[in-house]
């Protein structure tokens, strides 16, 4: 295998100076695969055919439908009727309306599948609830953030479809059907520690469970929750493709927050659909540019000479695993989410499928690695997003959610060693 160092150093060098100067993702992907071609002396229409490549792909258009249902459910009046449902199922404990907030973020999150979107929504209803109920906003702000973790493992989520496109081969139903268990393990985790700061502090709770006002609050919540259902039981049915399926549930989301809960105009419709073109766009292009990022990797041989040299290191599997663990930890740390998953799955697949990490596993490990990211800095967004919802500095939120990382990094080391927590519901739904 004959390696161009000097290529290499061209793309990589060339593309952190890029994100360091704070270019935009997309831009400094392309900026840097452009460059590193040039070196190389291959025509610049190369990059054209890459991009199209990279967006010539059925399994992704999934992606814009399922970020635009989010949009819509997300403003359609979704939110206050969920976290009415969470109130009435774990209002009652002890610090109840952190429970609330975790568990709303629980059904959100099956409906938008955006931690983003998670907390800027729910954020700007329960922060100022909580805290005029005696909550701390630091606390509030932690809870909203890290709880928002769990919509991206909670089907359907847009960025397990990114991972199916980037890893090829992968069920996009096997991926819907292994995040469940990790998505209720991250809320019981967190709810867990939630309790504890709660009893500790001495957090109010709320009234006594009634199971009538539970009944009710479910049938009101019931043709929200039913997307999910259609989309993934057509899914895992073969009923639909997954971009059939999210097609169809745009197609439902309207109609629900339109004609059933009344959120939304069609002049609204219009003005959500018009907000979600800034997500479509720079998802797409990053899709796009990601690809000429990969051809260029796979060309200079990247992925196995990170493979040698991690391999390299040590031959112990559970080592191995975490060195993955602290490499997509710390990417996330300093890039998005959508670009790490493009990048990163072609170099770290290989290596975690040679230790016996299955890919539909690994996939569930790379999207909850990069949902942590979002909530450290410097680029967290879900961190930013809490901070200017709330209006507590991002120090106060970071110390606050210490212990809600503990939580985190327990479910991951439980994602990344327990391979059934992931596997066994596909193994039983998926043949």
């Amino acid at each position: 295998m004959v390696v161009n160092t000097t290529a290499v150093a061209v793309l990589l060098i060339t593309f952190f100076a890029l994100i360091l100067l704070r270019v935009n993702i997309a831009f400094a992907v392309g900026a840097a695969s452009t460059l590193c071609l040039m070196y190389l002396g291959m025509p610049l229409s190369n990059v054209c055919q890459q991009m199209v490549k990279g967006l010539n792909s059925f399994s992704l258009m999934a992606v814009p439908f399922f970020i635009t249902m989010g949009c819509l459910m997300g403003t359609g009046g979704i939110s206050e009727k969920l976290i009415a449902l969470a109130n009435s199922l774990v209002g009652w404990m002890r610090g109840g309306m952190a429970m609330v907030n975790i568990v709303a973020s629980y059904f959100f999150g099956g409906i938008s599948g955006s931690a983003t979107a998670d907390t800027a929504s729910l954020g700007n209803i329960l922060i100022p609830m909580m805290v005029g109920q005696g909550y701390d906003d630091d606390f509030s702000t932690a809870v909203t953030i890290t709880s928002s973790v769990e919509g991206l493992l909670v089907p359907p989520s847009h960025n397990m479809v990114i991972y199916a496109t980037a890893a090829g081969g992968v069920s996009v139903g096997a991926l819907f059907m292994a995040g469940d268990i990790p998505g209720a393990l991250l809320a019981v985790s967190l709810m867990i520690g939630s309790y504890i700061i709660s009893v500790k502090r001495n957090y109010p709770k709320g009234e006594a469970f009634d199971i009538k006002v539970f009944l009710r609050q479910l049938s009101k919540s019931f043709w929200a929750l039913a997307a999910v259902l259609i989309v993934v039981a057509g899914v895992v049915g073969g009923i639909f493709t997954a971009t059939e399926s999210a097609a169809i549930a745009v197609i439902y989301s309207m109609l629900v927050s339109v004609f059933i809960y009344r959120g939304l105009d069609w002049k609204g419709v219009w003005r959500v659909l018009g907000e979600c073109i800034d997500t479509l766009s720079i998802v797409l292009i990053l899709c796009a540019t990601s690809s000429i990022f990969g051809y260029c990797l796979t060309y200079l041989h990247v992925p196995d000479l990170a493979s040698m040299a991690i391999s390299g290191l040590t031959d112990n599997p559970i080592v191995l695993t975490l060195l993955i663990n602290i490499i997509l930890l710390f990417l996330g740390c300093i890039m998005d989410m959508a670009p790490i998953i493009l990048i990163a799955t072609p170099i770290l697949l290989p290596l975690a499928k040679s230790i016996g990490i299955d890919p539909v596993q690994f996939g569930i490990i790379i999207v909850l690695n990069c949902g942590i990211g979002l909530l450290t800095p410097p680029v967290g967004t879900c961190l930013f997003i809490g901070s200017a919802v709330s209006k507590v500095s991002i120090e106060r939120i970071v110390k606050a959610a210490l212990p809600f990382y503990v939580c985190m990094i327990v479910t991951l080391l439980a994602v990344s060693f327990i391979p059934q927590v992931s596997l066994f519901l596909p193994s039983i739904f998926i043949k």
